[in-house]
């Protein structure tokens, strides 16, 4: 490994548009001494995946279903079978596809996962839009190895607002209401920690709102700002791994 590359792993479950900024930055030259070494993505219609092969990126797709088929929650394990005619037999769900997974089930996802991510030895695992919250299962590894693996994610809203997948929702709705603090949101990318959306910030940038302005407009002068900080925060990750700072 050439001295202070950067060897990056991401993880998505979506578009990928800030994937594909990472991407941009690197063929750029902006992001010197940086490899994407695999994209991974919890949904197999990720079109974040054909944004990585075009790239020439390596892919991997890890759902939870099976997990969840493996484990199941006890209210489903032990859950009255539903009836069923001649008309709704075909389409009776399983139910250890749907609801939400049991706890052994996702410890068994995080376990799996963070192999998955240390075999191509990264050192730094990137969340652009990963729908899905790990555990220590997943992190504990990660800080665990010499040198320990930094883990950031990103997420729409400034440091101690909105947690959870709406950010950009909860800031729209809520300047509407005029109920915004300061009549600003923001982006940021932070450490992955067991609490969700709490980790340390390592990038932020505020977002002005506007009058007038529609959700649609908002949603992309927000993604559009995800761009540049997604880049950013992979210069500054890179940037204390090799100072140690």
């Amino acid at each position: 490994m050439p001295p202070h590359e950067t060897r990056l792993t991401v993880l998505i479950s979506g578009n990928g548009s800030n994937l594909q900024a990472l991407i941009d930055a690197i063929a750029a030259g902006s992001l010197p001494h940086t490899t994407i070494v695999r994209v991974i993505s919890n949904r197999k219609s990720a079109h974040g995946l054909v944004r990585a092969e075009r790239a020439g990126i390596p892919t991997g797709v890890h759902t939870l279903l099976p997990y969840k088929k493996a484990h199941p929650s006890p209210s489903a394990s032990h859950a009255a079978p539903p009836m069923t005619t001649a008309a709704t037999t075909s389409a009776a769900p399983n139910p250890s596809s749907s609801g939400p997974a049991s706890p052994a089930a996702r410890m068994a996802y995080d376990e799996a996962l963070v192999q998955l991510v240390r075999a191509d030895r990264p050192t730094l695992v990137f969340m652009a839009g990963f729908m899905h919250i790990v555990s220590s299962s997943f992190l504990s590894p990660l800080r665990l190895a010499d040198p320990p693996v930094p883990c950031l994610n990103l997420h729409p809203a400034l440091p101690g607002a909105y947690v959870g997948a709406d950010g950009i929702g909860d800031a729209w709705r809520r300047f509407q209401e005029g109920t915004l603090e300061g009549g600003k949101t923001g982006v940021m990318v932070h450490e992955v920690v067991e609490e969700v959306d709490r980790g340390e910030a390592v990038v932020v940038r505020e977002i002005e709102m506007r009058m007038g302005e529609g959700r649609e407009e908002f949603e992309k002068r927000v993604h559009a700002i995800e761009h540049e900080v997604v880049v950013e925060a992979v210069k500054e990750a890179a940037r204390r791994w090799r100072t140690g700072g």
